[in-house]
């Protein structure tokens, strides 16, 4: 079965940069959410995945991702993802034995920048990166949906 073990943190500064060993541009759509399981389609690049997941268990959780045809993942975005589409650069930095990722986020969430990392393991001896700031991992605020809803917010906010 396949498994996402990841943990989330804050990026505290740009020292990450001129270790990039590749970039991908992303557009996440979320189909579908209930009772922590979730449906999203993503385009990577020029590709497309369809992926699954499970509830987490602590930083554990099932995770199945699938190919998809790029003009399938247009249209979902499209008729099924309303105004929850979230745009990212994301930045691959390898650290030791490990690939870290860091998404920077465009349009809705622009501003905002999280570090990532998946792990062989839960329980695998994690040394961070410098540039590597607060965990958020679990945190309910610094779930994607939960970021676009503030942000929703906000904008609603200062249109009164």
């Amino acid at each position: 079965m396949a498994k996402e073990i990841e943990r989330k943190f804050l990026v505290a500064t740009d020292g990450w940069k001129h270790r990039v060993s590749r970039r991908q541009e992303l557009r996440d759509g979320l189909i579908s959410i209930t009772d922590g399981r979730k449906v999203r389609v993503r385009i990577q690049d020029s590709t497309a995945v369809l992926t699954v997941k499970g509830p987490r268990k602590g930083i554990v959780r099932d995770e199945f991702e699938y190919p998809i045809p790029l003009a399938d993942a247009l249209e979902m975005i499209e008729r099924l993802c309303g105004s929850d589409v979230v745009e990212k650069t994301r930045y691959y930095i390898p650290e030791g034995d490990l690939t870290w990722t860091v998404d920077v986020y465009r349009g809705l969430l622009a501003g905002i920048s999280i570090a990532e990392v998946e792990l062989p393991r839960a329980d695998h001896d994690l040394v961070l990166p410098v540039w590597v700031g607060r965990e958020v991992t679990g945190l309910q605020e610094y779930r994607k949906i939960n970021m676009v809803a503030a942000r929703k917010s906000r904008q609603e906010f200062s249109l009164v």
